[in-house]
């Protein structure tokens, strides 16, 4: 349920502080994966490595494709750090100015497909990671709060993972994880 996060992100703006929903939910994940290791791990198809930093990786569409830039440490970045490096390299995306180095070494992607109207999908997970998140988009839902039925603001997501890593249950835990960070406003207060 997006619905306070998008009141408090409202206000945010009128400070002139511009994040994206996607700048949320990049740092929700970053946080999550440090408590999820073996969802930041990779493999070679033989051998498992855990990762202690996050290296997350951001789907852009560009023209003919996608491609993933790679956002490093975001472990370690403030949202208004992680916000810049997501703007900078999204525009470097679009403009077809990333270099090898900054698509190369994600271990965990986001992909959201948020501002195309999609309702939810599933996401292929990025050869070598153990899994992916598909983020879709926040669409105005009827559902039952307190025995009364009102209007929120729903986003659906998605886990894939390669199941030899990371199984169903912990994948279920993972975005658990996200979603109770994603509604618990008052902890993205003290990150601000």
């Amino acid at each position: 349920d997006m619905s306070d996060l998008l009141g408090m992100r409202k206000q945010l703006k009128k400070q002139g502080k511009p994040y994206s929903v996607t700048d949320f939910i990049l740092k929700a994940s970053s946080i999550a994966l440090t408590e999820f290791p073996a969802v930041n791990s990779t493999t070679d198809g033989k051998t498992v490595r855990w990762h202690s930093r996050v290296h997350l990786g951001v789907a852009v569409e560009i023209k003919g494709g996608i491609v993933v830039p790679v956002i490093r440490n975001a472990d370690l970045i403030s949202l208004a750090e992680l916000h810049q490096q997501a703007t900078n390299l999204i525009l470097k995306a679009r403009n077809g100015k990333l270099s090898a180095d900054e698509m190369a070494g994600s271990t965990f992607t986001v992909s959201n497909m948020g501002m195309l109207g999609v309702e939810n999908f599933t996401a292929i997970i990025n050869p070598g990671e153990s899994a992916i998140l598909a983020v879709a988009s926040i669409l105005e839902t009827a559902v039952v709060i307190k025995d009364k039925i009102v209007p929120r603001s729903i986003m659906k997501i998605t886990i894939s993972s390669d199941h030899r890593i990371v199984d169903g249950a912990m994948a279920a835990r993972f975005v658990n994880r996200i979603k109770n960070m994603l509604e618990d406003t008052k902890s993205w207060t003290n990150m601000i």
